[in-house]
């Protein structure tokens, strides 16, 4: 854990270039970190200390805004507003992971924790079949020395019912003691899913009381999404929203600059569109299959062995695009 700064709500792409510019500047300015264990669910986001027992933040998900990260550099980062805070009150929480492939296996875990929650809050905009396809090559986005340890801190745990504008002249100001703290915790905390008996039974008897009044109800026998458990997977979910109907565009379009989705081809479904928000909206490009067996955007003259290498090459470069593909993605459940 590095520490955390002030963000204004400010307009969403500001935000978004204030953001990597402050985290660009931390990378050389902040040079004292503590060692954590983050958790994932879809309640939200949990630090721990380093022996997973201490328990320092807790962020529930409806109030986590958004998630990025700068793999160059390791950092991941997500916003987030504090309950007990004014209105309009953002702060960012920034990490340094061991390396690249890690920082942006965090932010993955954390965008698909957003798409999970819409779905669990839109369930009608669910697809017919969620099971998804993989790349027909294995994305070699995530796969280099990243440590196999890390599922352990991963929680897949689910709730069994439904229900920046800083100033770039000066530095930003850390609050590491303020927002850490094992006693009080003051920053969107939720509490740990965990039932006593009592509880149990009172929910089990809900849910038999919701079941029987809908026995008449057609029952949709789908697999229902979850949080893929290999990175290639994750990362496929993520780039494709793995688990959502048409209602994908319509979010892309309110989500960051250079967000991006994979999809079907719409005038070509046995060929893959890459659709991508630029400054001038949302754009369609073709992904052709080349005869040796690449890839390569339409109109674009560089060939990729995978969508994996694809997708990290034009994160990092825009190259013939307008703008480079971004790795930030917005909490589309954000709640004041």
């Amino acid at each position: 854990y590095v520490g955390s700064f002030l963000v204004d709500d400010c307009c969403l792409d500001d935000q978004i270039k204030q953001l990597h510019t402050q985290l660009k500047y931390l990378k050389q300015a902040c040079k004292k970190i503590r060692p954590v264990t983050l958790k994932f669910s879809l309640k939200g986001v949990k630090i721990y200390d380093e022996d997973e027992m201490t328990l320092l933040m807790a962020h529930a998900l409806r109030r986590v805004s958004l998630s990025t990260a700068r793999p160059i550099d390791g950092q991941f980062a997500f916003v987030s507003h504090n309950p007990g805070s004014t209105y309009g009150q953002l702060y960012c929480h920034v990490f340094k992971a061991r390396h690249a492939r890690a920082a942006q296996f965090l932010n993955l875990l954390l965008c698909r924790c957003f798409q999970l929650f819409y779905l669990e809050k839109h369930p009608e905009e669910a697809q017919e079949s969620s099971s998804g396809s993989l790349p027909q090559r294995n994305p070699s986005l995530l796969n280099h020395g990243f440590p196999l340890s890390v599922s352990a801190l991963v929680s897949f745990r689910r709730a069994p019912f439904r229900g920046l504008r800083l100033s770039t002249k000066s530095s930003p100001s850390l609050t590491r003691k303020k927002v850490i703290r094992a006693k009080g915790l003051h920053s969107g905390a939720y509490r740990s899913f965990t039932f006593t008996p009592l509880k149990q039974r009172s929910v089990h008897e809900q849910l038999s009381v919701s079941q029987k009044g809908q026995d008449n109800v057609p029952v949709r026998r789908s697999r229902a999404p979850s949080l893929a458990e290999t990175e290639e997977a994750l990362a496929q979910a993520v780039w494709s929203w793995a688990g959502l109907a048409d209602s994908s565009y319509s979010l892309l379009a309110d989500d960051v600059m250079g967000s991006y989705l994979l999809c079907p081809h719409p005038k070509k479904p046995k060929s893959g569109s890459l659709i991508v928000r630029f400054p001038s909206g949302l754009k369609t490009h073709l992904i052709e299959n080349t005869r040796k067996g690449k890839f390569m955007l339409e109109k674009c003259r560089r060939e990729f062995h995978s969508l994996g290498e694809l997708i990290e090459y034009y994160s990092v470069t825009p190259d013939e695009l307008p703008c480079q593909l971004c790795c930030a993605r917005v909490n589309h459940c954000y709640e004041w």
